[in-house]
């Protein structure tokens, strides 16, 4: 009698547990299959910047290339303001589907979390990386006839009259603008910023000579320097731009160990399924694995890098830390 009561009891305490598991395995194969039949509708890429700038360049670029090689639909939508925090927040709301991804970049990702006072996202906890694009140096420049011939001649024009000398930047807050705020302290100078809604709009007045300089990455102001249009006096990430040898770089001219440079890449609302995740960070690292598409890159003024879900998800924590200190070593704030 007893083994029979624990021969019924085992089989009632089994049923349970097969269940779970049967649930468990029908769970599994339907995100399986969901990841198998992804794409299956167009993917919104959220552009956090008006057109033209050097997100936008690069988030179109990734965008056409995946269409191509994938027969996806992904389409480019601008979101831009504040910085790039308006798109970022409004990417962080949507469903974490996978057919909302956003091209985010250093700024809205580090920087701007630590600026802003009342930011709706925290972009390690309601964000998550999928894909390391590229990396790029900030640039200074200056108009082609501009008085400043080089890096030299705005420091010694800044120290001789301190808050007359302008600088434009593509926003309150961004990296780019960071790294004019941080040069004024290794110099020890004072230049006025004056912030635009995004790259376009800063680059349309320092060619017109409204603003004196202009901090910009090196997408954004490639083409116009080129054109003979823009003076690069220096740009600032350790090492020379690949796009621009003959530039040197601010620790070149004096300014040991300055080093700032930003980062692009492709980030999902978080709890989007990691199949996803895994799918499209391996159709973005055979792109940036090809000729074509290293070539394109860095003919827009970066430097394609791929990485892992994982390695970016650390170099995104890393940076949202140390830029903490940067920020409010600045003293920089914005309501």
């Amino acid at each position: 009698m007893i083994r029979r009561n624990l021969g019924t009891l085992a089989i009632a305490l089994a049923l349970p547990l097969t269940f779970s598991l049967a649930l468990t395995a029908t769970a599994h194969a339907q995100t399986a299959a969901s990841a198998a039949a992804y794409p299956a509708k167009p993917i919104r890429m959220v552009v956090p910047f008006p057109p033209g700038g050097g997100t936008d360049i690069l988030a179109r670029l990734v965008a056409q290339k995946l269409t191509e090689a994938n027969h996806w639909t992904v389409v480019p939508d601008n979101r831009g303001g504040a910085g790039g925090t308006i798109g970022i927040a409004e990417a962080a709301r949507a469903a974490p589907t996978g057919y909302d991804i956003v091209m985010g970049q250093k700024d809205n990702m580090v920087v701007a979390p630590w600026l802003y006072k009342n930011l709706s996202y925290n972009p390690v906890k309601d964000l998550t990386a999928v894909a390391h694009v590229a990396y790029t140096p900030v640039v200074i420049v200056t108009q082609a006839n501009s008085r400043f011939k080089s890096l030299d001649d705005v420091v010694k024009a800044a120290r001789a009259a301190p808050d007359t000398v302008t600088y434009g930047s593509p926003g309150n807050g961004t990296t780019i603008h960071l790294a004019g705020e941080i040069f004024d302290s290794a110099a020890k100078i004072k230049m006025r910023h004056v912030p635009y809604k995004g790259s376009n709009a800063a680059m349309m007045d320092v060619l017109a000579g409204n603003v004196d300089l202009m901090v910009s990455s090196v997408p954004s102001a490639l083409a116009q320097i080129k054109a003979g249009k823009l003076r690069p006096l220096a740009v600032t990430s350790a090492k020379r731009s690949t796009s621009l040898p003959d530039t040197p770089t601010v620790a070149e001219l004096g300014y040991k160990d300055f080093d700032v440079s930003t980062w692009y890449g492709l980030f999902v609302p978080a709890g989007t399924p990691k199949d996803v995740v895994t799918l499209l960070n391996a159709e973005v690292n055979k792109l940036l694995a090809t000729p074509e598409m290293k070539a394109a890159i860095i003919a827009q003024g970066a430097e394609p890098q791929g990485m892992t879900p994982a390695q970016f998800g650390t170099l995104l924590k890393t940076d949202y830390d140390k830029w903490k200190g940067i920020v409010q070593a600045s003293g920089a704030t914005i309501e």
